[in-house]
């Protein structure tokens, strides 16, 4: 039996170095996530804190009638029942799915269509697509108040073309039926950048293999186009969508440097609308309320188009 002895003395040791590579990796690896706990431990506890606190405070808010002056009388969900019995709330729910029932189809078809025209051979391509991504990453302020002076009705730019033209001149953003149409032109101006370089950098990971099996089999370039490029296309427009539409609910720059809700309220969205109540008309909690209620429609339409896109079984989240 002795000569058994070295063998097991021989696995006792390997098994002895193997628990204690294991605590070291342990060991490491704790040292490792601590590391990294003390980089972002207290950023991520300061960007949580000015997230989560203001919510909170905005739903407390909500809950009372208060002016910053006298003290805050609790009326319970009076703010919110007010909402549906509120014309001027009403006409800014309407004004903004308006806007974002026009501005979200058109900015994916338009970036769409100008992502596939950049994506060819073409010359200066590069300097084309900084040219319409310049917009996205200028301040939506600063948009909005160039536009103001290009659609002034008596001296801007536009009016100024059609006379040239010898057409007949606009309002614009003074016509209570042109204003809103306007400000979509502005912001898909803005916005187009965006939805472009995401398509195209789609456009870029179809495999070309897949393109070219298609035109071996006879298909031309529309056809191409809608059985194969738009299929592949899909999770980027389901994501697209989504930032676009939250975007849309979310208009107010260019509403406040534009027209300020006018004329005739006619381009007042919900978010401008917030900002009146609560800001010029001191009516806290009820813009809180209101603000309350563009958290529950966003999130919704957040999480249906996420609902549809798994459903639909378009990996876009």
């Amino acid at each position: 039996m002795d000569h058994l002895a070295p063998p097991m003395s021989r696995r006792a040791d390997l098994v002895s170095d193997e628990h204690v590579r294991q605590a070291a990796k342990r060991r490491r690896r704790r040292i490792s996530d601590l590391t990294g706990w003390g980089f972002i431990g207290v950023p991520t506890l300061v960007v949580v804190g000015l997230s989560l606190f203001p919510a909170a405070w905005a739903f407390y808010i909500s809950l009372h009638k208060w002016n910053l002056l006298t003290p805050a009388k609790p009326i319970g969900m009076r703010n919110y029942q007010r909402i549906g019995d509120d014309p001027d709330a009403l006409s800014a729910v309407w004004n903004t799915v308006f806007f974002t029932a026009v501005f979200v189809p058109v900015s994916i078809i338009l970036g769409i269509l100008l992502a596939v025209a950049l994506n060819q051979k073409i010359r200066f391509s590069g300097f084309y697509r900084t040219a319409i991504f310049v917009p996205f990453v200028a301040s939506a302020a600063a948009t909005g108040i160039l536009a103001g002076f290009v659609f002034e009705p008596n001296y801007g730019v536009a009016n100024d073309v059609l006379r040239r033209l010898h057409l007949h001149t606009m309002k614009f953003l003074e016509s209570p039926t042109q204003a809103m149409i306007v400000l979509v032109i502005i912001a898909l101006w803005g916005q187009i950048g965006f939805t472009v370089v995401v398509y195209l950098a789609a456009l870029q990971d179809i495999p070309k293999e897949t393109i070219e099996a298609a035109i071996v089999d006879g298909a031309n370039r529309r056809q191409v186009f809608r059985h194969v490029t738009l299929p592949e296309l899909a999770p980027v427009t389901v994501f697209t969508a989504v930032w676009q539409t939250i975007t849309a609910l979310q208009l107010f720059d260019l509403v406040y440097t534009t027209t300020r809700g006018g004329p005739m309220s006619a381009t007042e969205t919900i978010v401008y609308y917030v900002y009146k109540v609560a800001f010029q008309e001191s009516r806290f909690g009820y813009g809180a309320a209101l603000s309350y209620l563009l958290f529950a429609v966003t999130m919704l339409v957040t999480l249906f188009m996420i609902w549809y896109s798994r459903r639909a079984k378009v990996e876009a989240f």
